[in-house]
């Protein structure tokens, strides 16, 4: 078995996946609608990697962590980890585009790897892992 895709439910599909699209370097795939339920969806592909954006009319948010360890006191889905070659500079470019601060870099508990956290423009954490030392 392997990972296939990471879904995420977002309030505003179009504002997310331009977002996402654009500060991650994602491309779209596919797109699709259940009228009959107001769903709609997009599929964004990365390098090795997946990430499936859905919006359904009412839906409705959780609390944004202020950092990842505030989000583990909710049960569920907590972030998306990506492995960046250098964590600084792909914290910096986030933050450029629109995420916001939530940890900046530094060393991981894992031993040898960096790791910042941002969230995207709805409050969705993304952890970003550097691993070159132990590769």
């Amino acid at each position: 078995m392997r990972l296939d895709h990471v879904g995420l439910t977002v309030g505003d599909l179009c504002s997310l996946r331009d977002w996402y699209r654009d500060a991650l370097e994602l491309t779209v795939e596919f797109s699709f609608e259940i009228a009959e339920h107001d769903f709609k969806g997009v599929m964004l592909r990365g390098d090795g990697y997946r990430i499936e954006l859905l919006e359904r009319a009412g839906s409705t948010g959780r609390p944004s962590p202020a950092n990842p360890i505030e989000a583990a006191l909710v049960r569920g889905f907590g972030h998306i980890a990506l492995d960046v070659a250098d964590v600084d500079s792909a914290y910096r470019r986030l933050i450029e585009v629109g995420a916001t601060d939530r940890m900046s870099p530094r060393p991981s508990p894992e031993p040898g790897v960096r790791m910042a956290y941002v969230a995207d423009p709805e409050g969705n954490l993304i952890e970003l892992l550097d691993r070159t030392a132990t590769r």
